[in-house]
């Protein structure tokens, strides 16, 4: 079935979750949904090479790294036209998209779009335009940071939402840390939990949900966790990826 519906996902240069964009990107575009991508100067983006191959993480490999299907869902992505022609975070127009979705990633590349003054101001429109939105792990600490100008406040603000666990941020930080260093902590100071808790009207806005032990999968959305408010949808890690991307195309759809 044909659709007119365009969603956003920008990407920072390097270091994105792999995970994170591709199962989405792949469950969206089977759907008929048209992509854009937006990168800081307009040229493909690349995603975090220890979770593409999961050089460096030791024994711990086949439980951090990203999943055969998302690496291969990754390399199917960048293969894709609309990969390889992005527009620039400041050609964006956010009357010319339906929603908007924002992907996570740990490693420090992620910086320069958690940053990103252009995303910033960009963002709240699609809050203030009811668009829809998605956002997982790290995502959402672009989100805390974004404000509504009406009331200087985040655009999260009074809204419901999840986001990477502290317990599981501080996991992975001190499985690694030996040989890793701060790999796993993007910001060192300020877990990803902690930021977003100190942006929202109630701390109790912040849902945990289920056990992040077991991940989901294309078959089985159990384990899989995220928070719906409004237009709003929200989740915290890769485990989450299958369940989030089909609740976010119910979303939009």
């Amino acid at each position: 079935m044909q659709r007119n519906i365009t969603i956003l996902i920008p990407l920072p240069s390097y270091g994105f979750d792999p995970s994170e964009a591709a199962i989405p990107w792949k469950i969206l575009t089977e759907n008929n949904i048209k992509i854009t991508f937006a990168t800081p100067k307009g040229i493909p983006a690349s995603g975090d090479e220890i979770m593409l191959t999961g050089k460096k993480l030791g024994i711990f490999k086949s439980l951090l790294k990203a999943r055969n299907d998302a690496v291969e869902a990754y390399h199917l992505m960048i293969n894709s036209s609309e990969y390889k022609q992005p527009i620039r975070y400041d050609e964006i127009q956010a009357s010319d998209y339906n929603g908007i979705f924002l992907p996570g990633g740990h490693d420090k590349g992620v910086k320069e779009y958690l940053e990103s003054e252009i995303l910033q101001n960009i963002i709240p429109i699609f809050f203030q335009d009811n668009k829809k939105i998605g956002a997982i792990c790290h995502g959402v600490v672009l989100l805390a940071r974004c404000k509504d100008k009406k009331t200087n406040k985040s655009v999260i603000y009074d809204y419901k939402t999840t986001a990477l666990l502290k317990t599981q941020e501080l996991l992975a930080y001190n499985l690694t840390r030996l040989w890793l260093k701060d790999y796993y902590l993007t910001y060192p100071g300020m877990t990803v939990e902690d930021e977003v808790k100190s942006v929202l009207k109630n701390h109790s806005n912040f849902i945990h949900g289920n056990l992040p032990i077991f991940r989901d999968s294309e078959n089985n959305y159990k384990p899989g966790f995220v928070v719906k408010d409004r237009n709003y949808l929200s989740a915290r890690w890769p485990g989450d990826i299958y369940k989030f991307s089909n609740e976010y195309l119910k979303l939009i759809t």
